[in-house]
């Protein structure tokens, strides 16, 4: 009954030829997927609590984490529903980057499926080996990378633009697009996955990075606003807007449900799916470095990671950090879960504002 109301409110608009304004179809698939989230969201939980797929919680954390054993996890399967309802409602089904983006982000959902339900149902601590996650992150991240390769119709497609310099862009020639394409890709889904510990700790900082993205998207694909503020034109990207339209709302839609205390967790089904979209989007509209930029609690919250491996290993079992991710070690130092959580959301703005700044500091 949904789909059918929402296919009717999509054909009403074509009728009334409002289907060419990127912008509005932008704002009702952010609309439209947050009523989805927010209708389905409960079936989704009821059903996830009914097969028992409960998140488990590891014995040497925080100890204020040992309540949420059981949780409802896998979510992300609900975000991943909810935009790909409607980015196919409102999205110019015509649009290579649009299904391009969409497909990208199915697949590492799948990818993400697999592993939480090899963890969850299977009881397998180890989930997908990491090995062969990385492996089909791989495959897929370079599929989508070849793809954009070849399939690009203006130099600027191909080149490393530089923020805050009108001037400045370095050409990558295929194989080194390529290159930075995986890496942007499967870099921002592990990103994002790692940053997934806490209740709304990754689902709103996605939020705010997507709806950044739209602008890009929205301004790369205006030849006139391209021109005029200095970023690359690259035709058809913007209608990745309306897909980051959709990924906002059903964002928000979740956090509805996975806000402190969390009904339901988003799973690797979600993270993985969620920061490849990132990073694909990101790669299109030809601002990666910006992405470096407005994702940089993902970015912060990687490196303490890798920091944190490294130094144990070299000094013998020694650690930087209390616990990594990042959000750990600020936990078990005495801030309150919420705490973290809305002071990461505050520096996420900070740096998604300045982000935005280099579309007119030039």
């Amino acid at each position: 009954m949904l789909l059918a109301l929402a296919q009717w409110l999509a054909k009403d608009v074509r009728t009334f030829n409002v289907f060419g304004y990127i912008t509005l179809r932008a704002v009702l698939a952010a609309m439209t997927a947050l009523v989805i989230s927010w209708v389905l969201g409960p079936v989704v939980i009821r059903k996830l609590t009914a097969y028992r797929i409960g998140q488990a919680v590891r014995d040497d954390g925080p100890k204020s984490h040992l309540t949420k054993a059981g949780t409802p996890t896998m979510g992300g399967a609900l975000v991943l529903m909810s935009v790909a309802i409607t980015t196919l409602l409102w999205g110019d089904l015509a649009s290579r980057y649009l299904w391009a983006v969409l497909l990208l982000t199915l697949g590492f959902g799948a990818i993400g499926w697999v592993d939480d339900y090899r963890k969850v149902v299977r009881q397998d601590p180890r989930g997908l080996p990491g090995r062969w996650k990385f492996l089909w992150q791989s495959v897929l991240g370079l599929a989508a990378a070849v793809y954009l390769a070849l399939s690009a119709t203006v130099p600027a497609e191909l080149e490393l633009i530089v923020p805050f310099f009108k001037t400045i862009a370095y050409p990558l020639g295929a194989i080194g697009f390529v290159a930075l394409t995986f890496f942007v890709i499967v870099g921002s889904s592990n990103a994002v996955n790692l940053t997934d510990g806490l209740d709304g700790l990754a689902i709103m900082p996605t939020v705010m990075v997507a709806g950044a993205l739209a602008i890009f998207a929205y301004v790369a694909g205006h030849a006139g606003f391209a021109r005029y503020l200095g970023v690359p034109y690259i035709p058809g990207s913007g209608e990745l807007a309306v897909f980051c339209g959709a990924l906002v709302g059903a964002g928000l839609g979740f956090l509805w449900f996975n806000a402190y205390p969390a009904e339901v967790f988003m799973g690797d089904v979600g993270a993985l799916a969620l920061g490849a979209a990132l990073g694909m989007v990101a790669v299109v509209v030809r601002q990666e470095i910006v992405l470096f930029i407005m994702g940089g609690l993902f970015v912060a919250e990687t490196l303490s990671v890798m920091v944190q491996v490294v130094y144990f290993r070299l000094s013998g079992g020694k650690r930087i950090f209390r616990m990594a991710p990042l959000h750990h070690h600020y936990e078990l130092g005495g801030w309150k879960e919420p705490q973290v959580v809305v002071r990461f959301w505050i520096i996420t703005i900070l740096l998604v504002l300045f982000g935005l700044s280099t579309l007119k500091l030039r």
